[in-house]
């Protein structure tokens, strides 16, 4: 039940001379305390229509509303209309929706089963899966489980980096530095250090850089050998990967890197020409994007291709492949130039499907204040952190609760959905510090501490020998509201975090709808009340299913028992 938009039409009735429905729901706010009211309505723009001052027309209004039975009564307080819900029949209402819907509750059908594909995650092969990979990847798999949330078909895109100048360098460092044997024991980790070594001689050596280059040229022409090292490299960094993705329980549905668009890039560039936007300039091949964008370069002057290139391929393959309605880039915030030339060439191009590309950016993951860096070898890996966290939670798992079965799975849920909310409860432009110790807390703002809420109430329900039982629950219950007001706000919480493509919202309301539960939960003897006992009895269970549903959403799992 929509209760603002009710309010909205009873205002509406009084109003619709001035203001059309959609203007007055726009207005409507939430008072900043509890004691004002649910849901508030300024009159200030009203004045200048009416010759009057605020205060005058809400006296007026509240004498004139007439609320339905779901709202108790109105009040004009300095200007603003506030009404204050009827808390039984309201709490009524919440819980039977809940206990209806179930794990459906807050879906959206603002899609309409619409495709929207997702480009996430995309770590270079060859380089290991480090912590500064782990803000696309979650970020983007919390995105595509919104967008189903609201009703789209979201495909999973895994654009690896696959191809480019590092893998010329990677060539040369393996044929000069390289020894197999260490290679096929320890692959990522011995291909970091020649990468890393290659950087430190290219240094001294600029025409390291010149035989990289050359290299690459000849990957892209299809030399054997270069091809045969490239395929190998590959196919180990996707071994790693998928051990990774693995524990996050991350899937794709297409593994298509940048090497896949190699034999579709001549069309794109034959299709510039033909629509004379390519301009040679000191050899290389560009397109000029307007004055306030520097040149989108097309091809260098040796003939190879670069970052634009193969984006545009991959936009055109995926239009023609999926016919998506919105195209998401998860993609940091330092590319926000390459997606703005990108999606403008696309536009000069006629392609009409450019508007619902978008790149969604976000802040870089620091170590120490500074950006971490895989050519001066300062990473640190996701996998090791990832085990940290897990261990750790096996470590509070056996000190806290030892008989607990499956502890294994229990630990594996905590310890990943604590890196995982460590990074969603932040907004996605801000940039965040590394912290081991901060991301494996278990309590405080953390993962663990949602997950632990969700166990509580599902041992309430256990203890309580609760049937759900959908009813009329007649929960009158002073001290519940709170929650109820809570559990309300979940379908519009999903709405605003799809629309601002921003999973923190969800993060954030997670952790109100915990701190609301446990507060009540101190406060409210819920099983000692038999004639209330079966309605908080269902109370309990629509925060067990928000929560669960809540987690699922950022891509963490809810254990019954922790």
């Amino acid at each position: 039940m929509d209760y603002k938009k009710e309010f909205a039409e009873v205002l509406y009735e009084q109003l619709q001379e001035q203001l059309d429905l959609t203007k007055v729901e726009s207005m409507i706010e939430r008072p900043k305390f509890e004691n004002q009211g649910d849901l508030s309505f300024p009159c200030f723009e009203l004045a200048k229509i009416y010759k009057k001052s605020p205060q005058e027309i809400a006296k007026e209004l509240v004498q004139i509303l007439k609320l339905p039975k779901q709202f108790h009564h109105s009040e004009a307080v300095s200007g603003y209309v506030n009404v204050f819900l009827n808390k039984s029949v309201v709490s009524a209402n919440v819980l039977n929706e809940i206990l209806s819907k179930g794990e459906n509750y807050g879906d959206l059908n603002i899609g309409d089963k619409k495709v929207i594909t997702i480009d996430f995650s995309s770590p270079n092969i060859a380089k290991p899966f480090s912590m500064g990979h782990l803000r696309s990847t979650v970020i983007g798999n919390s995105l595509a489980l919104i967008a189903e949330k609201c009703g789209y078909q979201a495909i999973r895109i895994n654009h690896l980096g696959d191809w480019g100048t590092q893998f010329g360098k990677l060539i040369v460092a393996y044929k000069l530095w390289g020894i197999e044997q260490k290679i096929k024991e320890n692959p990522i980790k011995e291909l970091l250090k020649l990468y890393v070594k290659f950087h430190e001689e290219a240094e001294q050596n600029e025409q390291l850089n010149d035989q990289a280059r050359q290299w690459f040229k000849l990957l892209e022409d299809g030399n054997e050998e270069g091809l045969k090292l490239w395929s190998w490299f590959r196919e180990e960094s996707l071994k790693e990967f998928n051990k990774i993705y693995q524990l996050l329980s991350i899937h794709f549905d297409s593994n298509h890197g940048e090497a896949f668009y190699n034999d579709k890039m001549d069309q794109v560039v034959q299709l510039l020409d033909e629509k004379n936007l390519l301009v040679e300039s000191d050899g290389a091949m560009i397109v000029e994007v307007g004055d306030d964008l520097p040149p989108c370069l097309i091809k260098k002057n040796d003939g190879s291709t670069l970052y634009a290139t193969r984006d545009l391929a991959a936009a055109i393959y995926r239009q023609n492949t999926y016919q998506f309605e919105k195209s998401l880039y998860v993609v940091g915030n330092e590319q926000s130039l390459h997606f703005k030339q990108f999606i403008t060439v696309l536009e000069k191009m006629g392609f009409k499907w450019h508007r619902g590309m978008k790149h969604v950016p976000f802040g870089m993951m620091l170590k120490d204040g500074k950006k971490m860096s895989t050519r001066k070898g300062k990473v640190v890996l996701l996998e090791e952190v990832l085990k940290d966290a897990i261990n750790l939670a096996k470590e509070n798992i056996v000190e806290k609760n030892p008989t607990l079965a499956e502890k294994d799975d229990v630990a594996r849920q905590v310890g990943t959905g604590a890196v995982i909310f460590h990074d969603l409860k932040n907004y996605r432009l801000n940039d965040i510090e590394f912290s081991l110790e901060d991301m494996l807390r278990f309590e405080g703002e953390t993962g663990p501490y949602v997950q632990y809420t969700h166990a509580r109430a599902s041992s309430i329900l256990k203890k309580g020998n609760y049937k759900a039982d959908h009813e009329a629950i007649l929960l009158d219950d002073e001290k519940a509201w709170q929650v109820i007001t809570k559990l309300m706000a979940f379908p519009d919480v999903i709405h605003r975090a799809f629309d601002e493509y921003d999973p923190s919202q969800i993060a954030k309301y997670v952790l109100q709808l915990s701190k609301a539960f446990n507060k009540y939960y101190g406060s409210v003897r819920i099983l000692d009340d038999l004639q209330q006992k079966q309605a908080r009895l269902s109370l309990v269970h629509s925060v067990q299913l928000v929560l669960k549903e809540g987690l699922r959403l950022l891509g963490i799992q809810a254990p019954k028992e922790m």
